[in-house]
Protein backbone atom coordinates (compact mmCIF):
# COMPACT_ATOMS: atom_id res chain seq x y z
CA UNK A 1 0.00 0.00 0.00
CA UNK A 2 1.30 3.85 -0.94
CA UNK A 3 1.27 6.43 0.67
CA UNK A 4 -1.26 7.69 -1.09
CA UNK A 5 -3.35 5.48 -0.35
CA UNK A 6 -2.79 5.33 2.75
CA UNK A 7 -3.78 9.03 2.97
CA UNK A 8 -6.87 8.32 1.18
CA UNK A 9 -7.95 5.95 3.33
CA UNK A 10 -7.10 7.97 6.37
CA UNK A 11 -9.65 10.98 4.87
CA UNK A 12 -12.26 8.51 4.34
CA UNK A 13 -11.85 7.10 8.40
CA UNK A 14 -11.90 10.80 9.21
CA UNK A 15 -15.86 10.84 7.62
CA UNK A 16 -17.11 7.64 8.20
CA UNK A 17 -15.33 7.03 11.56
CA UNK A 18 -17.84 9.92 12.81
CA UNK A 19 -20.66 8.56 11.46
CA UNK A 20 -19.41 4.76 12.94
CA UNK A 21 -19.17 6.54 16.01
CA UNK A 22 -22.51 8.09 15.93
CA UNK A 23 -24.63 4.98 14.54
CA UNK A 24 -22.52 2.32 15.77
CA UNK A 25 -23.20 -0.43 18.85
CA UNK A 26 -23.52 0.37 21.87
CA UNK A 27 -23.32 3.97 20.96
CA UNK A 28 -26.15 5.82 23.45
CA UNK A 29 -27.61 6.82 20.54
CA UNK A 30 -31.51 5.72 19.45
CA UNK A 31 -31.62 2.42 18.16
CA UNK A 32 -34.59 0.87 15.87
CA UNK A 33 -34.87 -2.03 16.69
CA UNK A 34 -35.53 -4.82 13.51
CA UNK A 35 -37.60 -6.73 13.10
CA UNK A 36 -37.11 -11.06 13.45
CA UNK A 37 -34.57 -11.94 10.28
CA UNK A 38 -36.92 -13.11 6.96
CA UNK A 39 -36.35 -16.93 5.98
CA UNK A 40 -33.15 -17.29 4.07
CA UNK A 41 -33.04 -18.46 0.90
CA UNK A 42 -28.58 -18.62 0.85
CA UNK A 43 -28.72 -16.78 -2.30
CA UNK A 44 -25.82 -14.47 -2.04
CA UNK A 45 -22.52 -15.54 -3.83
CA UNK A 46 -19.84 -15.88 -1.02
CA UNK A 47 -17.26 -12.96 -0.65
CA UNK A 48 -13.69 -14.69 -0.95
CA UNK A 49 -11.22 -12.22 0.89
CA UNK A 50 -8.56 -11.21 -1.02
CA UNK A 51 -4.97 -12.88 -0.79
CA UNK A 52 -1.81 -10.73 0.85
CA UNK A 53 1.37 -12.66 -0.47
CA UNK A 54 3.58 -10.58 -1.40
CA UNK A 55 7.11 -12.07 -2.63
CA UNK A 56 10.13 -11.89 -1.14
CA UNK A 57 12.13 -8.47 -1.76
CA UNK A 58 15.73 -8.73 -2.62
CA UNK A 59 16.95 -8.42 1.53
CA UNK A 60 14.79 -12.27 1.43
CA UNK A 61 11.51 -10.57 3.73
CA UNK A 62 8.07 -10.74 2.80
CA UNK A 63 6.84 -7.09 4.30
CA UNK A 64 3.04 -6.39 4.04
CA UNK A 65 0.87 -3.59 5.02
CA UNK A 66 -2.31 -3.49 7.13
CA UNK A 67 -4.42 0.03 7.78
CA UNK A 68 -7.10 -0.23 9.90
CA UNK A 69 -9.50 2.13 9.22
CA UNK A 70 -13.33 3.21 9.31
CA UNK A 71 -16.15 2.81 6.54
CA UNK A 72 -19.49 1.80 5.59
CA UNK A 73 -21.06 -1.74 4.19
CA UNK A 74 -23.72 -3.28 3.47
CA UNK A 75 -24.07 -6.01 5.34
CA UNK A 76 -27.61 -6.46 4.81
CA UNK A 77 -28.61 -5.45 1.28
CA UNK A 78 -29.31 -1.89 0.03
CA UNK A 79 -28.80 -1.04 3.86
CA UNK A 80 -25.47 1.02 5.18
CA UNK A 81 -23.53 -0.29 8.09
CA UNK A 82 -20.50 1.93 9.79
CA UNK A 83 -17.95 -1.11 10.33
CA UNK A 84 -14.15 -0.68 10.66
CA UNK A 85 -11.78 -3.35 8.45
CA UNK A 86 -8.38 -3.89 7.54
CA UNK A 87 -7.48 -2.31 4.24
CA UNK A 88 -11.37 -2.44 3.27
CA UNK A 89 -14.31 -1.20 5.14
CA UNK A 90 -14.97 -4.65 6.73
CA UNK A 91 -12.90 -7.58 7.97
CA UNK A 92 -9.35 -7.53 6.49
CA UNK A 93 -7.13 -9.55 3.62
CA UNK A 94 -6.18 -13.34 3.77
CA UNK A 95 -2.24 -12.84 5.08
CA UNK A 96 0.08 -16.13 3.35
CA UNK A 97 3.51 -16.74 4.32
CA UNK A 98 5.27 -19.94 4.67
CA UNK A 99 7.78 -21.64 7.40
CA UNK A 100 10.99 -19.86 7.21
CA UNK A 101 9.75 -16.40 5.98
CA UNK A 102 11.58 -13.45 7.28
CA UNK A 103 7.82 -11.58 8.18
CA UNK A 104 7.57 -7.81 8.23
CA UNK A 105 4.58 -5.74 9.04
CA UNK A 106 3.54 -2.34 8.65
CA UNK A 107 0.40 -1.96 10.36
CA UNK A 108 -1.33 1.71 10.55
CA UNK A 109 -4.11 3.08 12.13
CA UNK A 110 -6.41 5.39 10.67
CA UNK A 111 -9.66 4.78 13.20
CA UNK A 112 -10.53 7.30 15.62
CA UNK A 113 -9.32 5.57 18.68
CA UNK A 114 -6.23 3.41 19.81
CA UNK A 115 -6.05 -0.31 18.87
CA UNK A 116 -3.64 -3.25 18.30
CA UNK A 117 -3.63 -6.02 16.43
CA UNK A 118 -3.01 -9.60 17.85
CA UNK A 119 -1.52 -12.74 15.64
CA UNK A 120 -3.66 -15.14 17.31
CA UNK A 121 -2.04 -18.63 17.21
CA UNK A 122 1.27 -17.32 15.60
CA UNK A 123 4.43 -18.42 17.99
CA UNK A 124 6.11 -15.39 17.97
CA UNK A 125 8.46 -12.94 20.60
CA UNK A 126 5.97 -11.35 23.60
CA UNK A 127 7.01 -7.75 22.09
CA UNK A 128 5.43 -9.11 18.72
CA UNK A 129 2.29 -10.23 19.33
CA UNK A 130 -0.30 -7.31 19.68
CA UNK A 131 -1.67 -7.47 23.07
CA UNK A 132 -2.86 -4.71 24.95
CA UNK A 133 0.74 -3.92 25.95
CA UNK A 134 1.34 -2.15 22.04
CA UNK A 135 -1.05 -0.12 21.41
CA UNK A 136 -1.36 1.58 18.32
CA UNK A 137 -2.29 5.61 18.50
CA UNK A 138 -4.86 7.21 16.22
CA UNK A 139 -2.82 8.28 13.32
CA UNK A 140 0.30 5.83 14.72
CA UNK A 141 1.69 2.46 13.10
CA UNK A 142 3.33 -0.38 14.16
CA UNK A 143 6.40 -2.53 12.79
CA UNK A 144 6.46 -5.59 14.19
CA UNK A 145 8.78 -8.83 12.19
CA UNK A 146 9.76 -12.24 13.02
CA UNK A 147 10.59 -14.80 11.63
CA UNK A 148 7.96 -17.41 10.96
CA UNK A 149 8.52 -21.23 12.58
CA UNK A 150 5.39 -23.35 13.08
CA UNK A 151 3.90 -25.88 11.22
CA UNK A 152 1.27 -25.23 8.78
CA UNK A 153 -1.87 -23.70 10.41
CA UNK A 154 -4.92 -21.68 9.85
CA UNK A 155 -4.26 -18.52 12.25
CA UNK A 156 -5.87 -15.16 12.46
CA UNK A 157 -5.45 -11.47 13.21
CA UNK A 158 -7.38 -9.06 15.38
CA UNK A 159 -7.48 -6.04 17.92
CA UNK A 160 -6.94 -6.73 21.55
CA UNK A 161 -7.16 -3.41 23.28
CA UNK A 162 -8.08 -4.21 26.84
CA UNK A 163 -11.58 -3.27 27.45
CA UNK A 164 -12.01 -2.90 24.02
CA UNK A 165 -11.75 -5.93 21.84
CA UNK A 166 -15.25 -7.05 21.70
CA UNK A 167 -16.23 -3.43 20.52
CA UNK A 168 -13.56 -3.87 17.96
CA UNK A 169 -13.76 -7.13 16.55
CA UNK A 170 -17.69 -6.73 16.48
CA UNK A 171 -17.32 -3.42 13.95
CA UNK A 172 -15.08 -5.61 11.68
CA UNK A 173 -11.79 -5.62 12.88
CA UNK A 174 -10.57 -9.59 11.53
CA UNK A 175 -8.76 -11.77 9.28
CA UNK A 176 -7.23 -15.44 8.22
CA UNK A 177 -3.11 -15.69 8.14
CA UNK A 178 -2.53 -19.02 6.88
CA UNK A 179 0.81 -20.78 7.16
CA UNK A 180 2.21 -23.15 4.69
CA UNK A 181 5.43 -25.83 5.41
CA UNK A 182 5.43 -27.50 2.37
CA UNK A 183 4.21 -30.68 3.45
CA UNK A 184 0.13 -31.05 2.99
CA UNK A 185 0.50 -31.82 -0.81
CA UNK A 186 -2.41 -33.97 -0.92
CA UNK A 187 -4.93 -31.08 0.61
CA UNK A 188 -6.33 -29.04 -1.61
CA UNK A 189 -4.88 -25.79 -2.04
CA UNK A 190 -6.48 -23.47 -4.50
CA UNK A 191 -7.48 -20.45 -2.64
CA UNK A 192 -10.86 -19.39 -3.20
CA UNK A 193 -11.71 -22.87 -5.32
CA UNK A 194 -11.15 -25.67 -3.51
CA UNK A 195 -9.06 -23.88 -0.29
CA UNK A 196 -11.86 -21.99 1.22
CA UNK A 197 -11.72 -19.39 3.62
CA UNK A 198 -15.18 -19.28 6.41
CA UNK A 199 -15.41 -16.23 8.88
CA UNK A 200 -18.13 -16.97 10.84
CA UNK A 201 -19.99 -14.10 12.74
CA UNK A 202 -23.08 -13.15 14.15
CA UNK A 203 -24.49 -10.26 14.59
CA UNK A 204 -27.62 -7.87 15.72
CA UNK A 205 -28.70 -5.36 13.24
CA UNK A 206 -31.22 -2.56 13.24
CA UNK A 207 -34.10 -2.63 10.57
CA UNK A 208 -31.80 0.33 8.92
CA UNK A 209 -28.97 -1.87 8.65
CA UNK A 210 -27.34 -0.24 11.49
CA UNK A 211 -25.01 -2.56 14.24
CA UNK A 212 -27.21 -3.08 17.35
CA UNK A 213 -26.69 -4.24 20.90
CA UNK A 214 -23.85 -3.50 23.88
CA UNK A 215 -20.57 -5.91 23.03
CA UNK A 216 -20.08 -5.84 27.20
CA UNK A 217 -23.96 -5.97 28.38
CA UNK A 218 -25.09 -8.70 30.19
CA UNK A 219 -23.71 -12.17 30.37
CA UNK A 220 -22.44 -12.85 27.12
CA UNK A 221 -22.31 -9.63 25.38
CA UNK A 222 -23.58 -10.10 21.75
CA UNK A 223 -25.38 -12.95 20.45
CA UNK A 224 -26.85 -12.44 17.17
CA UNK A 225 -29.43 -13.61 14.88
CA UNK A 226 -27.96 -12.56 11.96
CA UNK A 227 -24.96 -14.84 10.21
CA UNK A 228 -22.15 -13.26 8.20
CA UNK A 229 -19.63 -16.04 6.74
CA UNK A 230 -16.67 -13.47 5.18
CA UNK A 231 -19.01 -10.51 5.57
CA UNK A 232 -22.03 -12.08 3.44
CA UNK A 233 -25.14 -11.66 4.39
CA UNK A 234 -27.53 -14.95 3.19
CA UNK A 235 -24.47 -16.56 1.40
CA UNK A 236 -24.22 -19.73 -1.32
CA UNK A 237 -20.85 -21.07 -2.54
CA UNK A 238 -20.64 -22.67 -5.91
CA UNK A 239 -19.13 -25.63 -5.79
CA UNK A 240 -16.69 -26.54 -8.71
CA UNK A 241 -14.66 -29.39 -7.33
CA UNK A 242 -15.17 -33.10 -5.61
CA UNK A 243 -13.76 -32.08 -2.73
CA UNK A 244 -13.30 -28.77 -0.99
CA UNK A 245 -11.25 -27.47 2.16
CA UNK A 246 -12.95 -25.45 4.44
CA UNK A 247 -10.81 -23.05 6.83
CA UNK A 248 -13.59 -22.53 9.62
CA UNK A 249 -12.67 -19.39 12.01
CA UNK A 250 -15.10 -18.72 14.71
CA UNK A 251 -14.66 -14.92 14.56
CA UNK A 252 -17.89 -14.29 16.96
CA UNK A 253 -17.93 -12.31 20.11
CA UNK A 254 -19.60 -15.30 22.24
CA UNK A 255 -21.20 -17.81 19.58
CA UNK A 256 -20.58 -20.86 19.59
CA UNK A 257 -21.08 -23.26 16.41
CA UNK A 258 -22.65 -26.95 16.36
CA UNK A 259 -21.89 -27.12 12.69
CA UNK A 260 -23.47 -29.79 10.65
CA UNK A 261 -24.72 -30.13 7.25
CA UNK A 262 -28.56 -30.55 6.45
CA UNK A 263 -28.30 -33.93 4.87
CA UNK A 264 -25.85 -35.05 7.66
CA UNK A 265 -22.95 -35.90 5.24
CA UNK A 266 -20.12 -36.57 6.78
CA UNK A 267 -16.70 -35.04 6.32
CA UNK A 268 -13.32 -35.21 7.44
CA UNK A 269 -11.19 -32.96 10.31
CA UNK A 270 -7.99 -32.66 9.18
CA UNK A 271 -6.56 -29.42 11.19
CA UNK A 272 -7.09 -27.80 14.37
CA UNK A 273 -5.60 -24.37 15.80
CA UNK A 274 -2.11 -25.22 15.71
CA UNK A 275 -2.12 -27.36 12.64
CA UNK A 276 -3.06 -30.75 10.83
CA UNK A 277 -4.39 -34.00 12.79
CA UNK A 278 -2.02 -37.07 12.40
CA UNK A 279 -4.90 -38.65 10.34
CA UNK A 280 -8.39 -37.45 9.18
CA UNK A 281 -11.01 -37.68 11.19
CA UNK A 282 -14.68 -38.70 9.87
CA UNK A 283 -17.27 -36.64 11.93
CA UNK A 284 -20.74 -35.52 10.79
CA UNK A 285 -20.48 -32.54 13.61
CA UNK A 286 -18.00 -29.93 14.43
CA UNK A 287 -18.20 -27.62 17.60
CA UNK A 288 -16.39 -24.46 17.22
CA UNK A 289 -16.26 -21.63 20.42
CA UNK A 290 -14.89 -17.98 19.44
CA UNK A 291 -11.37 -17.76 18.49
CA UNK A 292 -11.19 -21.55 17.28
CA UNK A 293 -10.41 -22.92 14.31
CA UNK A 294 -10.93 -25.88 12.06
CA UNK A 295 -10.03 -27.37 8.45
CA UNK A 296 -12.40 -29.68 7.21
CA UNK A 297 -12.73 -31.64 3.72
CA UNK A 298 -16.24 -32.06 2.59
CA UNK A 299 -16.88 -34.49 -0.72
CA UNK A 300 -19.50 -32.83 -3.17
CA UNK A 301 -21.20 -34.64 -6.48
CA UNK A 302 -22.60 -32.98 -9.31
CA UNK A 303 -26.42 -31.38 -8.35
CA UNK A 304 -25.60 -31.41 -4.69
CA UNK A 305 -27.52 -28.38 -2.88
CA UNK A 306 -27.02 -28.65 0.59
CA UNK A 307 -26.60 -26.40 3.63
CA UNK A 308 -24.35 -26.22 6.41
CA UNK A 309 -26.56 -24.74 9.83
CA UNK A 310 -25.43 -24.15 13.30
CA UNK A 311 -27.45 -26.15 15.27
CA UNK A 312 -29.15 -25.97 18.75
CA UNK A 313 -26.45 -27.44 21.42
CA UNK A 314 -29.02 -27.02 24.46
CA UNK A 315 -26.24 -24.33 26.02
CA UNK A 316 -25.95 -20.74 26.54
CA UNK A 317 -23.67 -19.99 23.83
CA UNK A 318 -25.12 -22.45 21.64
CA UNK A 319 -28.63 -21.56 21.37
CA UNK A 320 -31.20 -22.09 18.33
CA UNK A 321 -30.90 -23.81 14.44
CA UNK A 322 -28.84 -21.33 12.43
CA UNK A 323 -28.47 -21.52 8.48
CA UNK A 324 -25.41 -20.63 7.99
CA UNK A 325 -24.28 -21.04 4.12
CA UNK A 326 -25.78 -23.13 0.86
CA UNK A 327 -23.09 -24.97 -1.33
CA UNK A 328 -24.04 -25.66 -4.65
CA UNK A 329 -22.35 -28.02 -6.99
CA UNK A 330 -22.62 -28.06 -10.92
CA UNK A 331 -23.13 -30.71 -13.19
CA UNK A 332 -19.52 -31.38 -13.72
CA UNK A 333 -17.27 -31.03 -10.73
CA UNK A 334 -13.21 -31.73 -11.48
CA UNK A 335 -11.60 -34.56 -9.62
CA UNK A 336 -10.06 -34.47 -6.45
CA UNK A 337 -7.32 -36.12 -5.06
CA UNK A 338 -7.56 -39.31 -3.00
CA UNK A 339 -8.59 -38.41 0.58
CA UNK A 340 -4.51 -38.93 2.32
CA UNK A 341 -4.61 -41.96 5.09
CA UNK A 342 -2.23 -39.69 7.06
CA UNK A 343 -1.45 -36.36 7.67
CA UNK A 344 1.68 -34.05 8.34
CA UNK A 345 0.83 -33.07 10.90
CA UNK A 346 3.08 -31.48 14.23
CA UNK A 347 4.56 -33.98 17.13
CA UNK A 348 2.83 -35.03 19.96
CA UNK A 349 3.17 -32.49 23.32
CA UNK A 350 4.03 -35.07 25.84
CA UNK A 351 4.45 -33.28 28.71
CA UNK A 352 7.48 -34.85 31.05
CA UNK A 353 7.60 -36.39 34.07
CA UNK A 354 7.56 -34.13 37.05
CA UNK A 355 6.22 -31.37 34.83
CA UNK A 356 5.29 -28.61 36.82
CA UNK A 357 1.22 -28.34 37.21
CA UNK A 358 -0.16 -24.97 36.85
CA UNK A 359 -4.33 -24.27 38.10
CA UNK A 360 -6.78 -21.62 37.07
CA UNK A 361 -10.13 -21.31 38.09
CA UNK A 362 -12.56 -19.29 35.95
CA UNK A 363 -15.18 -17.20 38.17
CA UNK A 364 -17.93 -14.81 37.27
CA UNK A 365 -17.19 -13.08 34.22
CA UNK A 366 -14.30 -11.55 35.62
CA UNK A 367 -11.74 -13.51 37.07
CA UNK A 368 -9.43 -15.74 36.98
CA UNK A 369 -8.13 -17.62 40.39
CA UNK A 370 -10.32 -14.73 41.84
CA UNK A 371 -8.35 -11.55 40.62
CA UNK A 372 -9.66 -9.73 37.56
CA UNK A 373 -6.95 -8.42 34.64
CA UNK A 374 -4.22 -6.28 36.02
CA UNK A 375 -1.98 -4.65 33.34
CA UNK A 376 0.60 -3.91 35.56
CA UNK A 377 0.64 -7.29 37.27
CA UNK A 378 2.34 -10.34 36.09
CA UNK A 379 0.46 -13.38 37.31
CA UNK A 380 3.00 -15.63 35.89
CA UNK A 381 6.47 -16.89 35.23
CA UNK A 382 7.40 -19.94 32.74
CA UNK A 383 10.60 -20.72 31.75
CA UNK A 384 11.36 -20.26 27.70
CA UNK A 385 10.47 -23.54 25.99
CA UNK A 386 8.97 -25.60 28.39
CA UNK A 387 5.86 -28.23 28.50
CA UNK A 388 3.67 -27.53 31.56
CA UNK A 389 0.03 -29.18 32.57
CA UNK A 390 -2.77 -26.19 33.07
CA UNK A 391 -5.83 -26.85 34.38
CA UNK A 392 -8.56 -24.42 33.17
CA UNK A 393 -11.40 -24.92 36.02
CA UNK A 394 -14.88 -23.29 35.57
CA UNK A 395 -16.31 -22.87 38.74
CA UNK A 396 -19.08 -21.64 37.15
CA UNK A 397 -22.55 -22.24 36.15
CA UNK A 398 -22.44 -20.68 32.41
CA UNK A 399 -20.07 -21.63 29.25
CA UNK A 400 -16.25 -20.59 29.20
CA UNK A 401 -13.29 -20.98 26.52
CA UNK A 402 -9.80 -20.22 27.36
CA UNK A 403 -7.30 -19.30 25.00
CA UNK A 404 -3.18 -18.69 25.58
CA UNK A 405 -1.01 -16.52 23.43
CA UNK A 406 2.01 -18.32 21.29
CA UNK A 407 1.60 -21.34 22.53
CA UNK A 408 0.38 -24.86 21.21
CA UNK A 409 -1.27 -27.23 23.79
CA UNK A 410 -3.15 -30.23 23.65
CA UNK A 411 -6.08 -31.34 25.81
CA UNK A 412 -4.83 -34.66 28.14
CA UNK A 413 -8.79 -34.29 28.95
CA UNK A 414 -11.97 -32.72 28.82
CA UNK A 415 -15.66 -33.03 29.30
CA UNK A 416 -17.54 -33.38 25.85
CA UNK A 417 -14.56 -32.30 24.13
CA UNK A 418 -12.29 -34.33 21.78
CA UNK A 419 -8.81 -34.96 22.47
CA UNK A 420 -5.98 -34.56 19.81
CA UNK A 421 -4.15 -31.96 17.82
CA UNK A 422 -2.55 -28.98 18.39
CA UNK A 423 -5.06 -26.01 19.99
CA UNK A 424 -4.56 -22.70 21.13
CA UNK A 425 -8.21 -22.14 22.41
CA UNK A 426 -10.20 -25.03 24.17
CA UNK A 427 -14.30 -24.94 25.36
CA UNK A 428 -14.19 -24.84 28.83
CA UNK A 429 -18.18 -25.96 29.37
CA UNK A 430 -19.62 -24.79 33.13
CA UNK A 431 -18.53 -27.32 36.00
CA UNK A 432 -15.72 -28.64 34.39
CA UNK A 433 -12.06 -28.90 34.57
CA UNK A 434 -9.84 -28.78 31.06
CA UNK A 435 -6.78 -30.45 31.69
CA UNK A 436 -3.69 -29.16 28.94
CA UNK A 437 -0.62 -29.85 27.86
CA UNK A 438 1.05 -26.70 27.11
CA UNK A 439 4.02 -26.09 25.12
CA UNK A 440 5.42 -22.64 25.49
CA UNK A 441 8.20 -21.36 22.82
CA UNK A 442 11.55 -20.34 22.76
CA UNK A 443 11.32 -16.74 23.31
CA UNK A 444 12.96 -15.29 26.63
CA UNK A 445 11.88 -11.92 26.99
CA UNK A 446 11.30 -10.79 31.59
CA UNK A 447 9.53 -7.63 30.80
CA UNK A 448 6.84 -8.07 28.00
CA UNK A 449 3.75 -10.59 29.40
CA UNK A 450 1.86 -12.86 27.03
CA UNK A 451 -1.74 -12.99 27.78
CA UNK A 452 -4.22 -15.85 28.52
CA UNK A 453 -7.71 -15.30 29.15
CA UNK A 454 -11.29 -16.46 28.05
CA UNK A 455 -11.92 -15.72 24.32
CA UNK A 456 -16.01 -14.76 25.22
CA UNK A 457 -14.88 -11.25 24.37
CA UNK A 458 -16.98 -9.59 27.27
CA UNK A 459 -15.44 -11.44 29.59
CA UNK A 460 -12.43 -10.37 28.34
CA UNK A 461 -12.72 -6.99 28.25
CA UNK A 462 -14.35 -7.59 31.43
CA UNK A 463 -11.02 -8.89 33.38
CA UNK A 464 -11.02 -12.75 32.77
CA UNK A 465 -7.55 -12.53 31.75
CA UNK A 466 -4.17 -12.65 32.87
CA UNK A 467 -0.46 -12.02 31.80
CA UNK A 468 2.81 -14.17 31.90
CA UNK A 469 6.21 -13.79 30.75
CA UNK A 470 9.14 -16.67 29.55
CA UNK A 471 12.33 -16.33 30.47
CA UNK A 472 15.65 -18.28 30.52
CA UNK A 473 15.37 -21.42 33.56
CA UNK A 474 16.56 -20.51 36.71
CA UNK A 475 16.17 -16.96 36.30
CA UNK A 476 12.27 -17.27 37.17
CA UNK A 477 12.39 -15.99 40.92
CA UNK A 478 14.10 -12.98 40.00
CA UNK A 479 11.54 -11.51 37.59
CA UNK A 480 9.49 -8.63 39.03
CA UNK A 481 5.71 -9.09 39.00
CA UNK A 482 4.72 -5.77 37.71
CA UNK A 483 4.81 -4.49 34.19
CA UNK A 484 7.59 -1.75 33.78
CA UNK A 485 7.25 -1.81 29.84
CA UNK A 486 5.99 0.77 27.61
CA UNK A 487 4.92 -1.28 24.75
CA UNK A 488 6.15 -1.14 21.36
CA UNK A 489 3.97 0.78 19.28
CA UNK A 490 3.60 4.03 18.77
Amino acid sequence: MNRRTFLSLAALSGTAGTAGLAAGCGSGTRQHHPEPPPPLDLSNPLRIPPLLDPAREPDGVRRYELIMFAGQSELLPGKPTATWGFNGSYLGPTLRASRGDQVAMTVRNALPEASTVHWHGMRLPAAMDGGPHQLIASGGQWTPSWTVDQPAATTWYHPHPHGATAKHIYRGLAGLFIVDDGLDTELPAAYGTDDIPLILQDKKLTDRGRLDGDPLKGPFGILGDRILINGTYNPRFTVTTARVRLRLLNASNARMYHLAFTDRRRFHLVGTDGGLLPAPVETDTLDLTPGERAEILVGFTPGDNVVLRSLDRGLDIAMGDLDLIRFVAGDQLAPAPALPATLPAPPPIVPPAGARVRHFTLSGRDSINGRPMDMKRIDEVVPVSAVEIWEVENSTGTSHNFHIHEVAFQVLDAADRPTGGHKDTVFTPAHTTVRLAVQFGPFSDPVEPYMYHCHLLRHEDGGMMGQFVTVVPGTENTVPRSYAGVGHAH
